[in-house]
């Protein structure tokens, strides 16, 4: 499996849901199993069907979750020095040539996405649009309602 990156943010969440699901939900889990055992006949026990399909989704995620940080390339965008271009976990400011709106936007690896937040997948159009460019370019990107340009205004390692 190859590397992935991600950003310092991105993991330690990851490593905060993974401690989680192991000292908090997994003992939960486990003694709700004992619980719905004791209750006797296994072929008719909802609660235990239940815990069961539950435990199988909790051990599944914790999988996932230390296979990702395993797999994890961790960029600290603080120590970036790639002369002011536009390289993952930077942080662009843009304007919209056609509307003059400005937006701030983070490039983060695809499990740390959330546009709420301003912060977009390494691996989505825009993203692939602006990686190697500078503060001054124009960008030209293929969005779903048609290309839109974009005049890169900042760009910030932080």
């Amino acid at each position: 499996m190859s590397k992935f990156p991600l950003t310092v943010v991105g993991a330690e969440k990851l490593r905060i849901e993974l401690h989680h699901l192991k000292t908090v939900e997994r003992p939960a889990i486990i003694q709700a199993i004992a619980e719905a055992r004791a209750q006797g006949d296994l072929s008719e026990n909802a609660e235990y069907d239940a815990a069961k399909e539950k435990q199988g989704f909790i051990e599944g995620r914790i999988a996932e979750l230390e296979g990702k940080l395993s797999n994890a390339q961790i960029i600290d965008p603080t120590t970036l020095d790639a002369d002011g271009r536009i390289v993952f976990a930077a942080t662009v400011e843009l304007e919209d040539i056609e509307s003059s709106e400005t937006v701030v936007y983070q490039i983060v690896g695809d499990d740390e996405a959330d546009i709420k937040l301003g912060k977009i997948s390494v691996s989505s159009p825009i993203a692939r649009a602006l990686i190697g460019k500078y503060a001054g370019d124009t960008v030209d990107v293929q969005a779903p309602g048609g290309v839109r340009q974009y005049e890169v205004l900042d760009v910030q390692y932080k």
